[in-house]
């Protein structure tokens, strides 16, 4: 059984008169744990106030689906006061580390003896204060990490596809410009007449021309192919569907190659169809420098991208511009919009930049958008809009997910709520988006739902307070 004794080795409860001290033994409950026993886990209903003796209690809470370590309960010691409080799911899983004794007081006899002692009350609170600060300030940090991992693998796997291009590209263009060469120098032993060579070089320059300008539909493509094949193949040419495509991609017709080849028809030598294939081996080169440019704009584009959604080289609060951001945490999160997700931008060209901390609203745009994504849960509609108003900027993210339940609408931006399952949500996305809009911007946030279509609002003042005075 609990002793007076006991108890007094715990600050708080020297301040409780004898009499409480002994009502508070006569009601404590013995709970004995092994080493590795769970006393709660994470997600389940609170129970009552524990005062641990004997042994160490582990605090975890799940993140990617790894336990990761808050603290330790060393006895003596004395938890369970926040859930008791907030009538909350317990947030965290707590296990003994060696073997524990343990008293638990059930929650209406602990929240009698808090209303009967000031000084008891005090020293909850404190407790409790600094324990939700801790809490608080460890899953901010993982909830950081989370969204830096989150970007990180997105950029990466973004810039895998157009750094592969370019190492494909870079690859395949060296054999084939020393092939170029090799033909230009048998082509050069026979001194074929001026005239004859410079119709080969016109008819590379204009399909270099229409590569660089001009693309032919699908269909017409196929058809073109088709075409050509035949005609490679009518003619003798070795291999000939490997050069279909470069030859119909630079819009070359059969009639040229009839007039370009008529002199080689009858050459027992590779010149008989050297040229066409000189041909389709240069506009090969110039695809392929295409493709590794447009690798190499890809990657810079997605660089500019990051080092403008992070605001780099830049002060704390600057003048920002509200698309710009939008449009950057879209191009980081674009890994997650490939797959039946559609995007709308309703985007008001009005609207002028605001002094704002510009990496923190881009963690706004992340987090809203992010659970977009998660709400359609993979086909679906996000629509972006903005409206420039008279002393305010609005910005509305719309999805057509399934909606979010009338009950815990107004429940949706407090601490720790969450309506994702235990290790998916921490419950500090949406309150970090609340403190982001209306304690550092002065602004205000807002949200409509229902099934098909959640709808948040955000509203942006144009001016710092500084400015209006």
């Amino acid at each position: 059984m609990l002793s007076i004794k006991e108890l007094l080795e715990l600050e708080l409860f020297r301040q409780l008169p004898e009499s409480r001290l002994t009502w508070i033994c006569d009601r404590a409950a013995e709970i004995k744990l092994k080493k590795g026993d769970i006393l709660v886990e994470e997600g389940d209903p609170h129970r009552g106030f524990m005062i641990l003796l004997a042994g160490t209690m582990d605090v975890t809470r799940l993140s990617e689906g790894i336990q990761m370590p808050i603290g330790k309960h060393q006895a003596p010691a004395f938890f369970g006061e926040i859930q008791i409080l907030s009538d909350d799911s317990v947030p965290v899983t707590v296990k003994a580390l060696a073997d524990c004794r343990i008293y638990e007081i059930n929650p209406e006899d602990f929240l009698v003896t808090l209303h009967e002692c000031r000084d008891f009350e005090r020293i909850i609170f404190k407790t409790m204060q600094k324990r939700l600060r801790g809490l608080e300030s460890f899953i901010r940090n993982r909830e950081k990490m989370a969204a830096l991992g989150t970007l990180a693998a997105g950029l990466a796997h973004e810039l895998n596809n157009p750094a592969a291009a370019v190492v494909r590209s870079l690859k395949a263009v060296t054999p084939a410009i020393l092939e170029l060469e090799r033909m230009n120098l048998v082509y050069g032993q026979r001194n074929v007449e001026d005239d004859h060579t410079e119709q080969w070089f016109q008819a590379r320059e204009d399909g270099y021309d229409f590569l660089l300008n001009h693309r032919l539909e699908p269909l017409t493509l196929m058809d073109r192919e088709d075409i050509l094949l035949d005609w490679l193949e009518n003619y003798g040419v070795k291999d000939a569907g490997k050069l279909v495509a470069p030859l119909a991609t630079a819009n070359i017709q059969t009639q040229l190659l009839d007039e370009l080849t008529a002199r080689w028809h009858d050459d027992p030598t590779e010149l008989r169809d050297m040229g066409i294939r000189w041909l389709a081996l240069s506009f090969d080169v110039m695809m392929m420098i295409q493709s590794g440019l447009r690798g190499a704009e890809r990657v810079s584009e997605l660089v500019q991208s990051m080092r403008s959604y992070s605001h780099l080289d830049r002060g704390a609060k600057q003048m920002v511009d509200v698309h710009q951001g939008l449009e950057d945490t879209l191009q980081l999160l674009s890994h997650k919009l490939k797959q039946g997700i559609k995007v709308n931008r309703v985007y008001d060209p009005t609207l002028p930049q605001i002094p704002a901390y510009g990496s923190e609203l881009n963690q706004v745009w992340t987090n809203l958008i992010d659970n977009a994504i998660a709400a359609i849960d993979g086909t679906g509609i996000i629509e972006i809009r903005t409206m420039n108003k008279h002393d305010c900027l609005v910005i509305k993210l719309i999805d057509s997910g399934a909606g979010i339940p009338s009950e815990i609408q107004s429940r949706i931006f407090e601490p720790f709520f969450t309506t994702k399952t235990v290790g998916k949500g921490s419950g500090l996305g949406l309150d970090v988006v609340r403190k982001i809009v209306e304690n550092r911007h002065r602004g205000t946030i807002s949200i409509a739902s229902e099934p098909g279509k959640t709808c948040f609002k955000i509203s942006l003042p144009k001016k710092t307070e500084q400015q209006t005075n």
